[in-house]
């Protein structure tokens, strides 16, 4: 097979944007890409600035900064971004979806981490990233190739809807019966101080216990990280706006894992952000496949102690009252972070045992229904990736 440049397809897009036309929306940084290939999320903040480097739909975004977390995204919107982001923009000879394939493939990391510059926070060379090398095919089997790859994204994205509207349903059900009180039976219940006289507040600390990760000189480096293994380590990709994401995955074999003191999930615990992207949750029910998985630094484990259902606290979590309350709990600009003593003075409504088991017994079973739509996901996620080398080094035709 004949390559060529990647500076022989591509260029860096110089284009600039007004500030005006950028928001929260469509500003794309360092912080809100997500490692191993999780695209971006809806950033926190803007930064101060007239203007910011462009991006147009299309392009390919990479993240300068440790190019050894693989945060790359294509663009599907046009925006602003900060000068750490690379916005790789494709010529006429090469398919921009096919490029963001080959800029996705393990091997370019590699190379960018490689030919990277600094130690305590590398970034990539401009230059060495344009001396990479990129398969030289013709334009219909590039597409070939980038409909392939598309086609296990977009059976993803078809499932990640279903898993929206699933969790829209557990919400409203929550909205419905303790938010409004219209539960079933609240036509004969007497309320007192705006709760059904059964029901009462209790503080988040004697509800749940909240556990925090292992960050001492055990904590996992960079190279102790493999895309197969034992324990499966968190990143901020896996735990998103929408619960558990495993399209790419991180683990730490067992002899690391048994040095680490904290941080270590049961099923039936419940994640939260609480470094960065505040307020993200997830939850680890009997449906995950994993057995061995442990979060990183950036999070908490919420272990239920049983005053309510884990189910229920996972519900409340997501709702917009206690996300709002998270995010003003939320100290730090460049880096907001959750202190576990606010999170502990939270209060959540406890409602009577009957109607805690009537909302435990239907959203547990919206629940499932999600876990297993995640789990595709992941297996969607990693017989594309088996795909991915092997269709750009030609081993396999199409």
């Amino acid at each position: 097979m004949d390559y060529k440049l990647l500076s022989e397809v591509s260029v860096y897009r110089k284009d600039r944007i007004s500030s005006d036309k950028v928001d929260k929306e469509n500003y794309i940084s360092t912080e809100n890409m997500l490692p191993n290939r999780g695209g971006v999320e809806i950033a926190t903040t803007v930064a101060s600035a007239k203007t910011f480097p462009a991006y147009k739909k299309g392009d390919i975004l990479l993240s300068n900064i440790r190019p050894y977390f693989k945060k790359i995204w294509y663009a599907d919107k046009e925006g602003g971004c900060s000068n750490d982001v690379l916005v790789v923009k494709g010529n006429k000879t090469v398919d921009n979806k096919f490029l963001y394939y080959v800029l996705s493939d393990n091997n370019f990391f590699n190379y960018s981490t490689v030919t990277s510059k600094g130690t305590k926070m590398p970034r990539g060379s401009k230059n060495a990233i344009m001396k990479y090398w990129v398969p030289d095919l013709d334009l219909p089997t590039q597409r070939k190739i980038a409909d392939i790859l598309s086609s296990y994204d977009e059976l993803i994205k078809e499932n990640n809807e279903r898993i929206e509207l699933l969790e829209q349903a557990a919400q409203e059900l929550y909205r419905e019966w303790f938010v409004r009180f219209r539960f079933p039976g609240h036509e004969n219940v007497e309320f007192e101080n705006g709760l059904p006289e059964t029901w009462s507040y209790v503080r988040f600390e004697k509800a749940i216990e909240i556990i925090d990760g292992d960050r001492g000189v055990n904590y996992p480096k960079q190279e102790e990280f493999y895309p197969e293994g034992d324990c499966l380590f968190l990143n901020a990709g896996n735990v998103t706006a929408n619960g558990f994401d495993f399209s790419t995955c991180s683990y730490i074999t067992r002899e690391k894992d048994s040095i680490l003191r904290k941080g270590k999930l049961q099923h039936g615990d419940v994640v939260l952000t609480t470094r960065g992207t505040v307020g993200n949750v997830a939850f680890y029910n009997e449906a995950m496949t994993f057995s061995e998985m442990r979060i990183n630094s950036a999070m908490v484990i919420l272990r239920n102690l049983g005053v309510v259902s884990t189910e229920y606290i996972y519900t409340v979590l997501r709702h917009e009252y206690l996300q709002k309350l998270m995010s003003l709990y939320a100290s730090g600009s460049a880096q907001p972070q959750l202190p576990i003593k606010d999170m502990k003075r939270m209060k959540i409504v406890k409602p009577d045992a009957k109607i805690m088991d009537r909302f435990t017994e239907m959203s547990a079973d919206i629940y499932n229904q999600i876990s297993l739509l995640i789990m595709k996901n992941q297996t969607l996620a990693k017989q594309r990736d088996m795909l991915l080398p092997r269709l750009m080094s030609g081993k396999l035709e199409v």
